[in-house]
């Protein structure tokens, strides 16, 4: 299909547009992102929300180069966009206590007071969270994570496409990290 056919195809909600161009430039971007992020499972999820993002804006999507370029740069400015808010974190991570408590697992287990705390302060957080992701993303988010079911199995029984069940996945996600992004 040639790239302009796709992208009316993709501006027409076609569906089998948005998987041609999933399986055109999908390892390309993740292969990208690998070289900026060098996390595999990272990587990959930057490059699925590259092309998410495309089918999301898809309507009013003008380019005015390639489609890959467009991608390309996509993926590119999130990985930037992502390890410039990794080296802006200013949280002391947990393994610098270790010169002032030698023994932090002990200080911080469920057996200690602030080990207790923290992990009824996190489960509240976590449970508040899922409570509030959109009802659809929700429901698939519980199928996957609750139930242990695969996208296949969730899209049988939803009636819909593993593609969608990928998008609310993803939008599930994307609701957790920025609800518990400071525990992360």
């Amino acid at each position: 299909m040639k790239e302009q056919k796709l992208i009316q195809s993709l501006k027409q909600g076609n569906e089998r547009a948005w998987k041609m161009l999933y399986a055109l430039h999908y390892q390309a971007l993740c292969a990208l992102a690998y070289n900026y992020v060098g996390d595999r499972l990272l990587a990959e999820m930057i490059a699925g929300d590259a092309i998410v993002h495309l089918w999301e804006i898809r309507a009013r999507l003008e380019l005015h180069g390639s489609l890959r370029s467009y991608l390309m740069t996509s993926v590119r400015n999130a990985c930037m966009n992502f390890l410039t808010a990794r080296r802006a974190r200013s949280e002391i991570p947990m393994s610098s206590l270790e010169k002032d408590f030698p023994d932090k697992e002990s200080f911080l287990s469920e057996t200690t007071p602030l080990g207790t705390l923290l992990d009824k302060e996190l489960e509240k957080e976590i449970k508040v969270a899922v409570a509030t992701i959109p009802p659809d993303s929700r429901r698939i988010f519980a199928l996957s994570r609750f139930y242990g079911k695969s996208y296949e199995e969730i899209a049988s029984e939803t009636g819909i496409s593993v593609n969608t069940v990928k998008y609310h996945m993803k939008r599930a996600l994307a609701h957790l990290r920025s609800c518990l992004g400071k525990y992360l």
